[in-house]
């Protein structure tokens, strides 16, 4: 075997486990019931596909560039995808579009219900806000 017909297999070995990553996530946001678990779905399986997608890239196009770009949007993939999911989560926590049987631990309740009532909120650290 020669070096492109490896590079070639890997490649197509990346792009099925990309797909099957995006599949996943898809049969996720159908099947699960509530959006906590929606989030889940989504945010884990699009950052290993585009990981996957990168070294896909990165085994047929093999330049310093390639490479350097693909760091750059992983890296920023990876801190902008979990921050959007909170954001996300937070938001349907507070506006009720989540189950809370669902919940094993509830622990924003409290933070929440003070912030409602006016009342300062403690931080772990023992400072009010």
């Amino acid at each position: 075997m020669t070096w492109e017909a490896v590079r070639e297999i890997i490649t197509m070995g990346l792009v099925l486990l990309s797909s099957l990553m995006c599949f996943a996530a898809g049969v996720g946001l159908i099947r699960f019931p509530d959006v906590l678990s929606r989030l889940h779905a989504a945010t884990k399986p699009q950052i290993l596909g585009l990981m996957s997608i990168g070294a896909a890239i990165a085994v047929n196009n093999p330049r310093i560039g390639i490479f350097a770009l693909l760091t750059a949007i992983i890296i920023f993939q990876g801190l902008t995808a979990p921050i959007t999911a909170h954001m996300v989560a937070r938001a349907a926590y507070r506006s009720d579009h989540l189950r809370r049987d669902l919940l094993i631990r509830d622990e924003l309740s409290v933070s929440v219900e003070q912030v409602e009532q006016g009342a300062a909120v403690e931080d772990p650290d023992g400072d009010k806000r």
